[in-house]
């Protein structure tokens, strides 16, 4: 990399982290008058929206054995997550989402190896490990030991970073000749209207905008969330990816947590030692699991 280039690379790096740190406190700001449901489907509407002009430009690449691997792309990297971010972080404090989201990258390593042929390594088996233990302190975290005190609702992050792991792996090997912004725009614009006909058919959604306290500013939260976290940020990370290396691109993994859980002590949030614990063994374990061969991950 050139000094200019570098420096542009570190920008791209700082606003990312901002972007995808910053998600987690906008999805809580979205669940002040919207349900888990709502929050989801306008978020895939604003995205969607957003990169149209996108997706029509790359429609001439797209040929008839893309359809349905873009479909899977579109449902398992941004619908199904979108909705399962948004479903626990009714439960669950917008910090810990973030800190739970750093375990994508384990999983994509985890599917790739079972699924794709990639190979495990013993530092891959320790990260993995540790990985795992980080998750159980943070789902245990304020339980005060007690099996019904256990937030279960962690587990939809969890399931959400599965899917972004299996949905990475999808581009990765099954898909690569398509390029990233054209995979993102139309397999958004695939499942688009799904997220259209939930929102307006299945939803109280135009109800509390016209008659709740505040739903605008929770719905400009969203579509803010839809347009930025999603959008905007993939764009900017499809460029850092060209102008510099996996491995520069994929420490964004390890700042996201870190933005996340400085947004929710701004907002209140408390987080106990185990909370800490938690962060630190996923973020470490996910160091570990891709030392040696770096996967770039997407995260929200």
């Amino acid at each position: 990399m050139t000094k200019q280039t570098s420096l542009t690379a570190w920008i791209f790096m700082g606003v990312l982290s901002l972007i995808w740190g910053s998600s987690f406190i906008l999805i809580k700001r979205g669940l002040d008058v919207f349900n888990a449901g709502e929050v989801g489907a306008i978020r895939i509407i604003a995205a969607s929206v957003f990169l149209v002009p996108f997706a029509i430009q790359g429609l001439k690449n797209v040929k008839r054995n893309h359809w349905i691997l873009l479909f899977c792309v579109g449902l398992f990297g941004s619908f199904l997550p979108a909705f399962l971010f948004a479903k626990a972080q009714t439960e669950i404090s917008s910090s810990v989402a973030g800190i739970l989201n750093a375990l994508t990258p384990l999983f994509t390593v985890i599917i790739g190896s079972l699924f794709f042929s990639q190979k495990f390594t013993s530092k891959t088996v320790m990260g993995l490990v540790i990985g795992f233990g980080g998750t159980v302190m943070l789902i245990l975290a304020g339980s005060g030991g007690d099996i019904k005190s256990l937030n279960y609702y962690a587990l939809y992050v969890v399931l959400a970073t599965i899917f972004y792991g299996a949905n990475l792996n999808l581009i990765k090997y099954k898909i690569p000749d398509l390029r990233a912004r054209t995979i993102t725009s139309i397999s958004l614009a695939l499942v688009g209207p799904l997220a259209v006909t939930y929102l307006f058919s299945y939803t109280t959604f135009t109800t509390k905008m016209a008659e709740v306290d505040g739903a605008l500013f929770s719905l400009g939260a969203i579509v803010l969330l839809g347009v930025m976290g999603t959008a905007i940020a993939l764009i900017l990370f499809n460029q850092l990816v060209k102008i510099t290396t996996p491995i520069f691109t994929s420490s964004v993994t390890y700042l996201i947590p870190i933005v996340a859980v400085i947004w929710g002590l701004l907002d209140g949030e408390e987080l106990s030692a185990g909370h800490y614990l938690g962060m630190i063994a996923i973020i470490f374990g996910v160091y570990l699991a891709n030392r040696k061969k770096k996967i770039v991950s997407r995260p929200l």
